[in-house]
């Protein structure tokens, strides 16, 4: 593998002074508190994906308490696989311009030019008595600057549904590069609205629209804003709609399919779209992903007040709101977040799709890039790719915050308990430490997740998003009900037990999805290139998420730990038996790399109930299951 990483030229660079002031310079894993080796783990995984045909390349960055721990640049800049790619390469970011778009908002809050609680309609009369529905009823009160930044505004993307009333901003045929956001407003003013100001979440072009307020109110066209108040303090120089023609070579391959007329950003734009129109680069964003954790200065440029990043980065969505839409199977209370102004926020301090302590934000974009800030270990992930949506990049978000939360060091306290030589620890307690430990869903030493079996329902197995009443299929969770039964990503689901979803939110549907283990549930689903809807009748079953899990074993009188589940456990690596050597009874540290202590934990029986990885402040905690 280290050989055919280092033929498509695996760069590692070290940034000028200049381009990376507060230690954000060479990069210093062991510096940042990483470990050098765990790092590591992250190219082949990327690799590994290039070599199957997923993705020409990818440029990953993490920055830890203002140092720069990894950068580097993995495949080539071409889906061709001739030409290697480097740090530095400029990759379409589609929606990560969102934030950039809600903090160039918060700019004009700061200086009393926006009013966050004023209708848009006072800064852009033509969105005036925007009417809500086919029915085109009455707004309960009038769309909001906030709305905007929260996607509470009521409007939509015409992606977010199928219905009829999501299809009529498909009539919207002024959002196109060669137009104006001028233009593109004048032209949203003629849809209804999806829902009532305020009243739900739904991913939409209202960041869009946001921009076109910036342009009004600061008399500036947007990229000349963006450029004078953020880029150039910032120095991120790679930054903004169209990639010059000097460095069109830097300029990552589109997936396969090329690039929509909108976003070909290869053609000067008449359109700054704020919420999906930039280019940039790792180590530009990186430095927008410092200002923000730095609350809102870097390097002697202070973009914002720090109460405003503050303002920024808590939950900002009203009592009772309800997530709804395809993009909201990411945000939401079934997945332990909610919104801010411009990111997803965790919310939820016991239970998260992703590692990462209470208050981490982030957002993601059209073809896979992605960024996270955990304010609780002052760190910064970025991921840059161009895939496809549907080759589903949830799994590299999920792979690289895994990967990276593996990879924290945990200072090594001098061990109260003498070691021991090998063979002391007698085999029948090697014996009663043998079995499958299951470390739940996250990494993070910080992340108090609840620990398995809490994890656990019973249910059919779905996930899902909801869409104008119909549950849209994502992913139906390996060897569970609903995938044995052959219910297939991409169906959509009508009826629940012969009732109908039409009305329902996504917690209610799910709720009728889930039930005691053993009782049966009817589902109809319709299938594209099928005349006719299908049933199943399908009985739940408990329903585990899968994530970090080692295997314990003897092997010629040791215990050897191996991990087994989707990810590499600290010092432990996936599918690699690694000998552990004892310090008492109960307590064994690792011989390899940062020597990870275990201590095997019982139950009030005496019986072997779980396994403490590091125990002390930055302990985590795993169950045993079988």
């Amino acid at each position: 593998m280290a050989t055919r990483i280092a033929s498509l030229a695996l760069m590692l660079l070290g940034l000028s002074q200049s381009a990376f002031a507060q230690s954000l310079t060479t990069p210093d894993p062991e510096g940042a508190g990483f470990s050098t080796a765990r790092l590591a783990r992250i190219a082949p995984w990327y690799q590994s994906q290039i070599d199957a045909g997923a993705l020409s390349g990818a440029v990953v960055a993490v920055a830890r308490d203002g140092k720069l721990a990894y950068l580097q640049a993995i495949g080539t800049y071409d889906r061709a696989g001739k030409m290697p790619l480097k740090p530095d390469a400029i990759f379409w970011i589609a929606s990560m311009t969102k934030p950039v778009t809600s903090v160039a908002a918060m700019i004009l809050v700061e200086e009393g030019k926006l009013d966050l609680n004023a209708p848009v309609a006072k800064y852009l009369p033509e969105l005036k008595d925007m009417k809500v529905g086919l029915e085109r009823a009455p707004a309960k009160r009038p769309m909001e600057v906030i709305d905007l930044l929260r996607h509470t505004s009521g409007l939509t993307y015409p992606e977010e549904g199928t219905d009829a009333l999501h299809k009529t901003y498909e009539t919207v045929m002024t959002f196109r590069r060669d137009r104006t956001l001028a233009d593109f407003v004048t032209g949203l003013a003629h849809v209804p609205l999806v829902h009532q100001p305020g009243e739900v979440w739904e991913y939409s072009w209202g960041v869009d629209v946001l921009a076109r307020v910036v342009k009004v109110v600061s008399g500036q066209p947007f990229d000349e804003f963006l450029q004078s108040r953020i880029f150039k303090p910032l120095g991120m120089t790679d930054t903004g709609f169209y990639v010059s023609e000097e460095k069109r070579g830097r300029l990552v391959d589109p997936p396969k399919g090329g690039r929509h007329p909108t976003w070909d950003v290869t053609k000067p734009a008449k359109l700054f779209s704020g919420g999906g129109g930039l280019v940039s680069t790792a180590p530009d964003y990186l430095r927008f992903c410092q200002m923000l954790l730095n609350g809102g200065e870097l390097d002697g440029a202070r973009i914002l007040a720090a109460d405003t990043v503050r303002q920024m980065t808590m939950n900002a969505m009203p009592p009772g709101v309800r997530f709804t839409g395809v993009t909201g199977e990411f945000v939401g209370p079934q997945v332990g977040t909610s919104w801010a102004l411009g990111f997803a926020i965790r919310t939820n301090p016991t239970f998260s799709l992703l590692p990462g302590g209470v208050g981490s934000f982030n957002w993601s974009g059209f073809w896979g890039t992605y960024f996270w800030i955990d304010p609780s270990e002052k760190l910064i992930g970025l991921q840059l790719i161009q895939i496809a949506p549907e080759n589903n990049f949830g799994q590299y978000r999920d792979a690289f915050r895994h990967l990276v939360y593996a990879a924290l060091r945990v200072p090594q306290p001098a061990s109260s308990a003498a070691a021991q030589a090998p063979g002391t620890v007698s085999s029948e307690v090697l014996a009663s430490y043998v079995g499958t430990y299951d470390v739940g869903a996250s990494l993070s030493a910080k992340d108090r997740q609840a620990p398995f079996p809490a994890f656990t329902y019973s249910g059919v197995g779905l996930v899902v998003a909801m869409a104008d009443g119909r549950a849209e299929i994502r992913n139906p969770v390996d060897g569970g009900p609903a995938a044995k039964a052959g219910v297939l990503a991409g169906d959509v689901l009508t009826d629940i037990d012969a009732l109908p979803l039409k009305g329902l939110n996504i917690d209610q549907v799910l709720a009728k999805l889930r039930g005691p283990a053993g009782s049966d549930v009817q589902l109809r689903v319709t299938r594209e290139g099928r005349a006719t809807p299908i049933d199943f009748k399908i009985i739940r079953e408990p329903i585990r998420r899968r994530g970090a899990q080692i295997q314990v074993q003897v092997a010629n009188g040791d215990l050897t730990v191996t991990a087994t589940g989707l990810w590499s456990v600290l010092d432990f690596e996936k599918g690699k038996s690694v000998a552990v050597t004892a310090v008492s009874n109960t307590e064994f540290r690792a011989n390899d790399s940062d020597r990870t202590r275990l201590a095997f934990t019982k139950d009030a029986t005496g019986k072997v109930s779980g396994v403490v990885f590091n125990p002390g402040p930055l302990e985590i905690r795993a169950a045993k299951i079988n």
